[in-house]
């Protein structure tokens, strides 16, 4: 029995029998994030071997803290007419949902230089179509996951509920973000003030409308990561924790092996699902990758007694608040601010201002965790997913923003049908390295 992997025909005198080679891999994912783990777990299920190397746990990344949306409903980027005059201005707001911090930083500087030649209605609608096309895709494979595979993540489909408090914010959000899932086929229900508190009595008064997402979804994203490794090692995928990539090694345009503080590894195809690191590895390899991290920030807490029903988007404070049958999370905001680690208190106090402005019971009863992580942004906010350019056994996975647990599973699928030569259930176009130069 073979399979076929990039064009290469592997057949029982090519496949490395891992007694003789314990080091080497059919592939070699680098990441264990909720990305890396989807890859590894398609991957396996084509029949591939697999080895992840993660230089913390599975999971440790920005797949921890998110709010755990799934979410068809974000289709729009945030690269849209307008937006970079809100992120200037927002040099002199450090609390402002959307923050640029003024600290001069050349990759900082070009990343916002392309990004801002993407803030045009032509490529806000590319964006806009690439992205629906995977969140659709995805949304449907993680729900066939959670029955088939029986991940314990605390899946519920029920929808997402944006509430506005301003018609201002409401009639502008009906112009554009409505607008375009109404092009894009995505549901979206206009509802009166009345209708929204009570479809959800955990707001305040003062609604003024909303907007709900009936094919919107939310898990428990650390549960979940946790899940897909259970998978990834039920399957007889390998992962190696505390794994930090310090070297590759290259031969003939291609990546011969990778070094880590656990040992050398080595791989027929190798995938880069580093989130975030993305960039840092990538210079190792003179991959110039056109991303930054944007920082979110969330706190996450015992339920309150006034719990809300559906997953919740306060509008105008940009809070996301989502319930679980084990905990309660606010999150979101966007900080671009480099690699720059830690809690920034304000950012905190911001979201727990919000949530206060928007429901009666806006935190629980005991405070669980204060968290920070790195979202990795490109600059026209499409996923990079695909084989590079540059080297000839190297797929990327990565810069999927704030929506990598929505993307999940549709980029593990689509890497997965790259690399055995399948047909993809999307089309891979739009997510290629190439238009980087990758």
């Amino acid at each position: 029995m073979s399979w076929s992997i990039q064009g290469q025909r592997v057949g029982p005198s090519r496949r490395y029998n891992t007694r003789m080679d314990a080091s080497r891999s059919d592939v070699l994912i680098l990441g264990g994030g909720v990305i890396g783990l989807a890859c590894a777990l398609y991957l396996l299920k084509a029949g591939v071997s697999v080895r992840v190397l993660e230089q913390g746990t599975p999971g440790c990344g920005s797949s921890h803290g998110n709010c755990g949306t799934i979410t068809p409903s974000h289709a729009a980027p945030l690269a849209m007419p307008g937006v970079l005059g809100v992120a200037l201005r927002s040099i002199f707001r450090a609390d402002a949902p959307l923050y640029l911090n003024p600290r001069p930083e050349w990759d900082r500087l070009r990343w916002l230089w392309g990004f801002a030649r993407h803030c045009n209605w032509r490529d806000f609608q590319h964006a806009a179509e690439a992205r629906s096309a995977i969140l659709q895709r995805s949304r449907r494979l993680i729900e066939a996951l959670v029955r088939g595979d029986g991940l314990d993540c605390e899946f519920v489909p029920r929808g997402e509920l944006y509430a506005y408090r301003t018609p201002a914010a409401l009639a502008a959000d009906e112009r554009h973000h409505a607008a375009v899932l109404d092009r894009l086929g995505v549901e979206v229900q206009r509802l009166s003030g009345a209708e929204v508190e009570a479809l959800e009595p955990a707001l305040r008064p003062g609604v003024v409308g909303g907007l709900f997402h009936p094919d919107d979804a939310q898990l428990r994203p650390d549960r979940y990561v946790a899940e897909l490794a259970r998978r990834v090692q039920e399957l007889g995928g390998v992962i190696e924790n505390g794994a930090r990539i310090d070297h590759f090694g290259t031969r003939s345009g291609a990546i011969d092996f990778v070094r880590t503080t656990r040992g050398v590894f080595r791989g027929e195809q190798v995938v880069m699902a580093l989130g975030a690191w993305s960039p840092l590895l990538g210079r190792m390899l003179d991959l110039r990758l056109p991303m930054q991290p944007g920082k979110g920030y969330s706190l996450t807490y015992t339920r309150p007694q006034r719990v809300p029903r559906h997953a919740l988007v306060l509008r105008e404070a940009a809070v996301c608040v989502t319930t679980w049958g084990s905990g309660y999370r606010l999150g979101s905001t966007m900080e671009f601010s480099g690699y720059d680690e830690g809690l920034n208190r304000t950012r905190l106090d911001a979201l727990r201002r919000g949530a206060a402005a928007g429901l009666h019971e806006p935190e629980g009863p005991q405070l669980l965790e204060e968290w920070w992580g790195w979202r990795p942004m490109s600059m026209d906010e499409i996923p990079i997913i695909g084989p590079s350019s540059r080297w000839s056994n190297l797929t990327l996975a990565t810069a999927h923003g704030m929506l990598g647990v929505s993307m999940s599973a549709a980029t593990g699928e689509l890497v997965a049908a790259q690399l055995t030569k399948t047909a993809a259930a999307i089309d891979p176009a739009p997510y290629a390295p190439a238009r980087f130069g990758l």
